[in-house]
């Protein structure tokens, strides 16, 4: 399983991008100076949000139950058959 993810980081930087880009919004209506500033601020906490979001998933490591590392090479190259149920029949 992929352990439990911690994202409070980029949903804070999502959050703030947010705020930024309503305050550009705000600043650019009133024509004051420096609001494509605010704007560039904004797109960049979103792309950094983005990107946060995108880390744990690309670089996760897969573990079992026990903590142990997964091996992801299968040890037989033919699948091994289930055994045939006997008190399993259909009629």
């Amino acid at each position: 399983m992929i352990k439990v993810l911690k994202l409070q980081k980029a949903v804070l930087a999502i959050i703030l991008g947010i705020v930024a880009l309503v305050i550009a919004q705000i600043m650019s209506s009133n024509r004051v100076t420096g609001s494509s500033y605010v704007l560039g601020l904004s797109g960049f906490l979103l792309i950094i949000g983005a990107l946060m979001f995108l880390y744990p998933i690309l670089f996760a490591k897969k573990v079992d139950n026990e903590g142990e590392d997964v091996e992801l090479k299968p040890i037989a190259k033919t699948p091994t058959e289930e055994p045939d149920l006997e008190g399993s029949k259909t009629l």
